[in-house]
């Protein structure tokens, strides 16, 4: 187990039990909050655009501003949460995300709206990158551990389907300014519930100085990257020249950070971290498996609405098999599946069960039945995502060391995020491309949309897919026990 450094003597794991649980359901739901905000934003677009007069190009930045702080400043809140005090940075973060969702809901100009959806990002960022290590110091114990990991990946995985239903019932029975309002009052609770039944605890401190430096290089990367990604690569193209010369720069940035990080005396991001290869892996898996599923998500809405003709509500309630399902295999089973298996197993089982759903949908036509060609696939997903989620968050803490949680958790979420930013970039511009050349070739407008759906269904099973080999590869058990309840080096808690 972790073992108790004088740096630490004060983390959350003293807490009695019942306070531990309650601890985390606060945890959990500052992240519902943040993991709510990406979707149910998406639902309201349309209205948002009447109301304050976006262009179709600049609406896009409702959702890019977010996205940008939040991808980048991920990794660094992490670790301000090792220095810090993790508590500190969580409640910090929930203050600024609410007071930002009252700025946007008060927006009454499109530039005011975007500079309140950064500020919502920078949020988003400190309250969610330092909640997985703030779990494993409250659960020390395995089969606790994996049971609340599980609660908190059905969290951090299905909430976003939640979003779909809590925007189109917000937007359409009161106004989207709502959809910001409503973190006022959440947000306010679960601050004052954070620093009631979470324990303060102590940071390590800046020691022999702040690594400004690296803060400055990895934050500037990162924002660049993401920029680069949903805004020149999404629209012109990554061979466009815009998008070569801010991929290059970003390059150059990680570079430099990677060579700094390796010099400094006290680096922000101990390159020793990447020693092993159970957080590395479960990294590289984090961010191909965020590539296939948020852009489904984002593409599968789209297939429901222009060419099934759902409407906001009707999409939000499509989705509720992949929440129900996951939900229940997450809280109920997820935790027996790794006590009795390994976390090994259920990451491939639940992998190569989306990878399955994604192909199915590649085969849902025109006019298509929701409970023949759309249902099945989300229970799929769901299945899979509630199978191998909660697994693979445990193995991305495994091998970190106490003073490395808020690390580790934070580069967990930038990987997730950034993943999940290229996934749906990518997938977005090849489906409008396959679209456009079937519309050339004389299709009709439905055809084309949906072969354009279904090329990238096909491309997001391929990058699960190449996860599927990473964790057959790179998370390989070195040894194993024959016991009661089989546990092997992969386990998910097995922080010893």
């Amino acid at each position: 187990m972790y073992a108790t450094t004088d740096t630490l003597a004060t983390t959350p794991a003293t807490q009695g039990g019942r306070s531990r649980w309650l601890a985390l359901y606060v945890l959990c739901a500052g992240m519902l909050m943040i993991v709510l905000d990406v979707t149910i934003v998406n639902v309201a677009l349309p209205a948002i655009q009447d109301d304050l007069g976006f262009s179709n190009s600049s609406l896009a930045w409702v959702v890019n501003a977010y996205l940008i702080a939040f991808g980048g400043l991920l990794l660094l809140a992490g670790r301000l949460g090792d220095l810090l005090g993790r508590r500190n940075i969580f409640v910090s973060g929930l203050i600024v995300f609410t007071a930002a969702s009252v700025l946007c809901g008060l927006a009454s100009s499109s530039a005011v709206l975007i500079a309140a959806r950064f500020l919502q990002g920078v949020g988003g960022a400190l309250t969610s990158a330092v909640i997985l290590g703030m779990i494993v110091t409250l659960f020390p114990e395995p089969r606790e551990q994996a049971k609340a990991i599980g609660v908190f990946a059905f969290v951090a995985s299905a909430g976003g389907s939640i979003g779909l239903l809590a925007g189109g019932v917000l937007t359409q029975a009161i106004s989207w300014h709502w959809i910001f309002f409503v973190n006022l009052p959440i947000g306010i609770a679960t601050a004052l519930l954070a620093v009631r039944v979470i324990e303060k605890d102590k940071g390590l401190g800046f020691g022999r100085g702040t690594d400004v430096p690296g803060a400055v290089l990895i934050t500037s990367a990162l924002m660049v990257g993401v920029f680069t990604i949903v805004k020149p690569a999404a629209e012109l193209g990554w061979t466009a020249p815009r998008s070569i010369a801010l991929s290059l720069l970003t390059l150059t940035l990680l570079a430099c950070f990677i060579v700094r990080e390796a010099t400094a005396a006290n680096p922000l991001v101990p390159l020793r971290i990447f020693r092993s290869r159970t957080l590395t892996g479960a990294n590289l898996i984090q961010a191909l498996s965020s590539a296939g599923m948020f852009g489904i998500f984002f593409l599968g809405s789209l297939y429901l609405q222009r060419v099934l003709g759902y409407d906001a509500l009707e999409i939000g309630l499509a989705f509720l098999p992949t929440t129900l399902v996951m939900g229940l295999l997450s809280v109920k089973y997820s935790e027996k599946l790794v006590m009795r298996f390994g976390a090994r197993r259920p990451l491939i089982g639940g992998l190569v069960l989306i990878v399955i759903g994604l192909a199915l949908f590649t085969q849902a036509p025109v006019g298509g039945n929701y409970f023949i060609h759309v249902m099945p696939v989300l229970f799929l997903l769901g299945l899979g995502g509630g199978i191998c989620f909660p697994a693979l968050m445990g193995l991305s803490m495994a091998d970190v060391k106490p003073e490395d949680a808020g690390l580790a958790s934070g580069l967990i979420g930038t990987m997730g995020e950034v993943g999940a930013a290229l996934g749906l970039a990518v997938l977005a511009t090849v489906s409008a491309t396959r679209t456009e050349d079937v519309a050339a070739a004389g299709k009709p407008v439905l055809d084309a949309l949906t072969s354009g759906y279904h090329l990238s269904f096909a491309i997001a099973a391929l990058l699960v897919t190449t996860a599927v080999v990473i964790a057959c590869t790179l998370m390989r058990p070195t040894r194993s026990t024959s016991t009661e309840v089989e546990l092997d080096e992969d386990l998910v808690l097995d922080a010893a």
